[in-house]
């Protein structure tokens, strides 16, 4: 296995914190928001760079920065989404061709444009410890169809083993591979933890695969059934 030297994270927030924490058992990791880093930190020659922030202020700025900044042999990793897949209604996989226009898309592009070490995941909806389906402030109106979550745990497994087989380049979803509806899962929770239940409205068909990821890691997911994520 191939533990790499030094591993920086661009965003501290609910995933990032928690990957530091995880990665820095075992190697030298630094964990900063975008806001926080220098131009001429050393920050900008690790071994391989962890891009998890949000796509507010200036995201497309902020990752051409980040390509310019790191050096030619980092490797970049880039927490992307799935919703990149909105146009779809059907079963989807990392071999379909993206039409429509987004900024996630936009994002994916122009770093696939300035870096050649360059690793793109797209991560289902992230759910796990404080972020409950179907737990809010007041009850909604939403939209039913099969839900695409994954846990955090499987996210910071999944980057984890990555790192070490030395995977650097491609892409690949990062999705629970059970599809419960979100009306199922919400009435669960809201049974569970006393929420209120929304309306729900319409059904979504996409269900986005995981199975490359399944197939060429050998990957078997810790909270494989988003109907237990929080049991």
């Amino acid at each position: 296995m191939i533990k790499p030297k030094s591993l920086g994270i661009v965003g501290c927030g609910w995933l990032g914190k928690p990957l530091s924490h995880e990665l820095a058992k075992e190697m030298h990791v630094e964990c900063f928001s975008r806001e926080l880093i220098k131009d001429d930190s050393t920050f900008w020659q690790s071994d391989t760079i962890i891009i998890a922030i949000n796509t507010k202020d200036n995201y497309l700025k902020t990752l051409q920065k980040i390509a310019t900044l790191t050096k030619p042999t980092c490797n970049i990793i880039l927490m992307s989404s799935t919703s990149v897949y909105k146009e779809f209604d059907s079963e989807v996989d990392e071999s379909f061709k993206i039409t429509k226009k987004s900024l996630i898309k936009e994002a994916e592009d122009l770093l696939l444009s300035l870096k050649e070490r360059l690793l793109i995941l797209r991560l289902g909806g992230l759910m796990g410890d404080d972020r409950v389906a179907g737990r809010w402030k007041s009850a909604t109106e939403f939209s039913d169809g099969f839900v695409n979550y994954i846990h955090r745990d499987d996210v910071i497994n999944i980057v984890k083993i990555m790192l070490y087989g030395g995977i650097n380049r491609g892409i690949y979803n990062l999705v629970a591979p059970q599809h419960p509806t979100r009306k199922e899962i919400h009435i669960k929770n809201s049974q569970k933890f006393g929420s209120e239940m929304g309306s729900f409205k319409g059904f979504s068909n996409r269900r986005v695969s995981s199975q490359k990821l399944i197939k060429e890691l050998g990957y078997t997911f810790l909270h494989p059934n988003p109907l237990e994520f929080w049991d």
